[in-house]
């Protein structure tokens, strides 16, 4: 079952003082001024570099109703009143049956800035606790089914991306668990073709940090809908990592920012995959010298 709603001519008036009607009720301090500049540079370097944008396609926006889902929302939107995303987007939230959702608060919100989007229920939860034991983390195979379901909307409205708020922590974090627990060297990357090969995953928030995220929505007063409705939290790992990366943060900081830079700074030769680099075809350089 779902609800497509497109923008309503007149639903919200742009604020005189110009922007997006998001933005109507934003602080009007220097600080927050400074906060939404960083995210906006932040999110615009990550489209360039990686060349997520082609003018004339739709994108469909997963919103969750977390702090990163809404912030990604506003920047978005933002770039868009100033002319530099020429890309349509439609909102999509997908209603997974958690207990006690409250499913009225996005449809409201998006209806009442004249924002079109698509709400989806589909009962996610009931397969999940069916499928795990009692007290076990479900986010991993929530997070697939709810993949697939998206992948699926963005086909059905005409979408070339989904596009979701992953952040510069949530790779970083990514990449750490990979390192300590998967043997290998992987993190979130910020633009990837799914399995079928017809939906590309965008995440323009890579470059973003979470405690910009955290600080710009609490002065835009989002509606938050809490993550934990199913009583079921990320694992220890990640957590573990998360508390590891603000731990050198606080240490050292400035950090954070230089690992996501070395991510996309990798110097084959001086790594120990024979699959990237000639190790072999180093004697027979040395002989031809």
């Amino acid at each position: 079952m779902s609800e497509v709603m497109e923008a309503a001519p007149g639903a919200a008036d742009e604020p005189e003082s110009g922007g997006h009607p998001i933005y109507a009720h934003a602080p009007r301090s220097g600080e927050f001024n400074k906060l939404r500049k960083r995210l906006i540079r932040n999110t615009r370097e990550a489209l360039d570099k990686f060349e997520m944008v082609r003018p004339g396609e739709k994108w469909l926006v997963a919103l969750s109703g977390g702090k990163d889902s809404y912030s990604m929302l506003a920047l978005l939107l933002d770039l868009k009143w100033r002319g530099l995303l020429p890309v349509e987007l439609l909102v999509c939230n997908l209603d997974q049956g958690q207990p006690n959702f409250p499913k009225h608060i996005l449809p409201e919100f998006l209806a009442g800035l004249g924002i079109p989007h698509r709400i989806e229920y589909r009962d996610t939860y009931s397969i999940v606790t069916e499928k795990l034991p009692a007290g076990a983390t479900y986010c991993s195979l929530c997070s697939r089914l709810r993949r697939g379901n998206l992948y699926r909307i963005a086909r059905e409205e005409g979408c070339t991306a989904l596009v979701l708020g992953h952040h510069r922590d949530d790779s970083l974090e990514t990449f750490f668990m990979n390192l300590f627990h998967g043997g290998k060297l992987a993190a979130m990357p910020p633009r990837l073709l799914n399995d079928e090969g017809d939906i590309e995953v965008l995440r323009p928030l890579i470059y973003c940090g979470e405690d910009d995220l955290q600080r710009f929505s609490d002065a835009m007063a989002f509606p938050i809908i809490p993550c934990d409705l199913c009583g079921s939290q990320d694992g220890l790992e990640r957590n573990a990592m998360k508390a590891m990366l603000s731990d050198i943060e606080k240490r050292m900081p400035g950090r954070k920012d230089v690992m996501i830079r070395a991510l996309g700074n990798i110097n084959a030769s001086h790594m120990l995959d024979t699959r990237l680099f000639d190790f072999a075809g180093l004697f027979d350089k040395r002989t031809q010298s």
